[in-house]
């Protein structure tokens, strides 16, 4: 079937380029992502072959070894190991850093050391650490507590920005660590409702850029000068969101707009900021901004960057961009079927506000059914990202509607904070709108059904809780079924992150419960398809179970398949071509008279 074809093409991802000019891509063509080296010449190498996905890899300058992060079984419960480019073969995989109970995220690796994070003193707080590899001794950089979520060392390794999260619901403060001393300089309030994007340090360490919405409801790309102590804008564009990345030979930066999902790359100066020419990648795609697309990365001499570039009709791909000259795709993949991108559209909510949908219409016979895919987050965003579960949907004659719904970012700071806490179902009722306006394309809203992963698992459970006569089914995958045990359950490191978003237990217990899909199971009388992992730390498996108990002593069709290699979500070929083709099925009853 279509979604087994889309499924099993290989993807790569772009993760770090050495002095010689070789990349390291994860490559998932086995089925889970693995380490390739790709040569300059465009050989091609494998380095891990593990069971479990990888999660990333740096080349340790000035040597011949590469240091991986990978974890066990979905569990996010990151392990660091060194392996040696020069042994023959697949090499061999050495422990540097590994205590399974604890998060070990790699950084950066640097000549004769390499930088990680770690939430190892008392499992909530993240710590910078750099490790001597010569001599194994650590050196702690910043402990002062909260979840440092980005991190980036000048070129000269005399400074670090730490991105860490801060008080407001998707914000983040921006802290400057001199490494000598210890000394932390807070460059945000952390009180602040800022968020943080992308740090890219000049190459000379006196500045760096980062994309920030600071003061303003976009991203703009801003410059923070160190021995001034003083911030100045690069970039601003008051309707999209910008970040950018200098090269190393301080002659180029790379600018990339998003506008309404969609990412476009462009070569600027980075002397004046000026245009020198648009990235010549497809249209209509992702090249950066988002969670599932890396950043560019620049080679050393700034001879070429390399590009992970994704779009509805595109696997995510890896492309090497040589400044005035060629930009080609290191691995490029046959898409065997015809595939489409959407339409954009706004839909009137309740309240006068218009929520931006994404139509797929269907590649095959128009079944009449509708299946509304809703992102995570949930700050997250739908973004015009290969998908290949929005595209066989669609292949099976599906109108697919993938909204961002308010609290999704990509349109803005105001349109994100509009599902904060008490604001959460105003979210809910933007489905409600959805399925209303159904008609004026062609739907029927009495054959809709709910499709969400995380907190798009979330908003399923919610649609059919809330709504019980609107929704004809629902796939929830590692989905909240309660935010009052979700936050009591989820990992310790999440809790205090996600309480900010969705309330504090301590204080609005009560909210929590009232906006819990399982306080009104009672109500749902659509059938319900879910999905789990069994590791999953942020989501606990005991979410999914719970609903499914409820659903089932009432006698509402409910049924729960469970991964036990997987956390959240569903990393591995083989139980996404179990699980999804199973959902499809289950819409396939219960949408198709």
């Amino acid at each position: 079937m279509l979604l087994t074809t889309l499924f099993s093409l290989p993807t790569t991802m772009a993760l770090d380029v050495d002095d010689e000019g070789r990349m390291l891509v994860l490559y998932d063509g086995t089925g889970t992502r693995q380490v390739n080296e790709v040569a300059p010449d465009g050989s091609w190498r494998a380095l891990t072959d593990l069971g479990d996905t990888c999660r990333g890899a740096r080349f340790v300058p000035g040597s011949s070894r590469v240091v991986i992060e990978h974890d066990t079984g979905g569990d996010e419960r990151g392990q660091l190991s060194m392996l040696d480019l020069e042994e023959p073969g697949l090499p061999t995989l050495t422990p540097l850093v590994h205590d399974s109970e604890y998060i070990h995220h790699l950084v950066d690796a640097r000549a004769g050391r390499v930088l990680y994070t770690t939430n190892r003193r008392n499992g909530v707080d993240f710590d910078l650490v750099a490790r001597d590899l010569a001599t194994g001794r650590e050196t702690v950089l910043y402990d002062k507590g909260g979840w440092v979520m980005g991190v980036n060392p000048s070129p000269d390794d005399k400074w670090v920005v730490l991105a860490k999260a801060s008080t407001p619901a998707n914000s983040m403060q921006l802290l400057l660590v001199e490494t000598s001393s210890r000394t932390i300089t807070e460059l945000t309030p952390e009180d602040a409702h800022n968020d943080q994007g992308a740090v890219a340090w000049l190459p000379d360490s006196s500045a760096f850029l980062v994309s920030t919405n600071a003061d303003r409801d976009r991203m703009a790309l801003r410059r923070y000068d160190v021995v001034d102590a003083a911030w100045s804008d690069v970039l601003v564009d008051d309707a999209r969101d910008l970040a950018g990345w200098p090269s190393p030979d301080g002659e180029h930066l790379l600018v990339a707009v998003l506008e309404d999902g969609e990412v476009a790359l462009a070569l600027h100066r980075l002397e004046d900021g000026s245009l020198v020419a648009p990235l010549d990648l497809p249209a209509g795609g992702v090249a950066a901004l988002s969670m599932a697309t890396p950043d560019p990365i620049w080679s050393s001499d700034g001879s070429f960057a390399a590009i992970t570039y994704n779009s509805p009709v595109t696997p995510p791909t890896v492309y090497r961009f040589v400044p005035g000259g060629e930009l080609a795709a290191v691995r490029p993949v046959e898409v065997p079927v015809e595939l489409n991108h959407p339409e954009s559209l706004r839909v009137p909510s309740f309240d006068g506000e218009q929520v931006p949908v994404f139509v797929f219409r269907p590649t095959a016979a128009d079944l009449g059914s509708t299946v509304v895919h809703v992102h995570g987050g949930p700050e997250g965003a739908a973004l015009r990202m290969w998908s290949p579960i929005i595209s066989a949907l669609a292949g099976e004659g599906h109108t697919v509607i993938v909204p961002n719904v308010r609290g999704s970012a990509g349109y803005g700071k105001r349109w994100y904070t509009l599902d904060d806490r008490q604001l959460r179902l105003d979210s809910v009722k933007d489905l409600a709108a959805i399925n209303a306006w159904l008609p004026t394309i062609g739907g029927d809203p009495k054959r809709a059904a709910l499709w969400g992963g995380s907190y798009g698992g979330y908003m399923v459970l919610a649609g059919v809780a809330f709504q019980p006569d609107l929704w004809a089914a629902g796939v929830d995958i590692v989905g909240i079924a309660s935010l009052v045990t979700f936050l009591e359950n989820t990992s310790d490191y999440r809790r205090t992150m996600r309480e900010r978003e969705y309330g504090y237990l301590a204080t609005e217990r009560e909210f929590l419960e009232s906006a819990s899909p399982l306080s009104r199971v009672d109500d749902i009388r659509a059938p319900l398809f879910v999905i789990h992992g069994a590791n999953d730390p942020r989501v606990p498996l005991s979410e999914a179970e719970q609903i499914t108990e409820a659903l089932t002593k009432r006698g509402v069709p409910c049924q729960l398949l469970v991964y036990p290699d997987e956390g959240h979500g569903l990393a591995k070929l083989k139980n996404r071509l179990d699980a999804y083709p199973q959902a499809f099925s289950f819409l396939r009853e219960h949408l198709i008279p």
